[in-house]
């Protein structure tokens, strides 16, 4: 059984850090690409990162690219996503993925997913 459990989460200031944390299990993690989502109050899920397999090659959302890296150790199953200069509107639940089938941009094309983790950015 296939499980992602995030953790990291919590309330910041504004221009302030957090690292998540996606642990994987169940699953070849060193064969899977892996993503990071997120989901504000209303709104739907949106793409924020993903990397390849190896790790060496990362995609970001525009609208947290250098701020927000992606990283992975194969070694110990897991993902994470380091965010720094938080902004109030990063406010969200962040959810790992994990196998995707088509556009990596798209929610719909993983295949795996955790429970989320809630960030919040104060102003």
């Amino acid at each position: 059984q296939v499980q992602l459990v995030e953790s990291g989460g919590g309330l910041v200031q504004a221009g302030g850090s957090l690292r998540l944390s996606c642990a994987a299990s169940g699953l070849p993690f060193d064969r899977y690409p892996m993503g990071w989502f997120r989901q504000a109050p209303g709104k739907e899920r949106e793409f924020v990162a993903t990397l390849t397999v190896s790790g060496r090659d990362t995609f970001y959302a525009d609208s947290v690219k250098g701020r927000f890296t992606i990283s992975r150790d194969n070694a110990k199953n897991t993902v994470y996503l380091q965010m720094s200069g938080l902004k109030p509107e990063d406010t969200a639940v962040y959810y790992c993925a994990a196998d995707v089938d088509g556009s990596w941009k798209e929610a719909q094309s993983w295949n795996y997913w955790g429970q989320g983790t809630r960030v919040t950015v104060s102003s």
